[in-house]
């Protein structure tokens, strides 16, 4: 698959590159206030997703939004194994917590080197 040349694209502020950054921190950090930050992230990819014409930062809007609503599928998938056992539950959430964590690092990290979403 061909990259797009982002250099015929309208050249990004520091503020719009600094917003992204803050979103991605948001979502990363969402499990220390119990998804607080990434409920307020998810808001502002949806508003900020709306303004976008960059197609690169659309693909990141669109990326940590597919990611957070796939990990609340995940969430009630796993949800009944806490009627079963603290164990499991337990467990299922915590790997749901690493595929969360790997997704927001790996996206974070693509936007950084200036790469379109994975």
């Amino acid at each position: 698959m061909a990259e797009t040349d982002y250099a015929d694209l309208d050249a990004k502020t520091a503020g719009d590159r600094t917003v992204m950054h803050v979103l991605y921190g948001m979502h990363t950090l969402a499990w220390f206030s119990m998804g607080l930050l990434a409920f307020i992230a998810l808001v502002l990819n949806y508003v900020k997703r709306g303004d976008e014409h960059d197609p690169r930062y659309v693909g990141h809007h669109n990326y940590m939004i597919s990611t957070f609503w796939w990990t609340m599928v995940w969430l009630a998938v796993t949800a009944p194994l806490w009627l079963v056992f603290f164990f499991p539950g337990a467990v299922a959430w915590f790997i749901v917590w690493l595929w969360y964590l790997y997704r927001c690092l790996r996206g974070w990290m693509r936007f950084a080197d200036g790469k379109s979403a994975p």
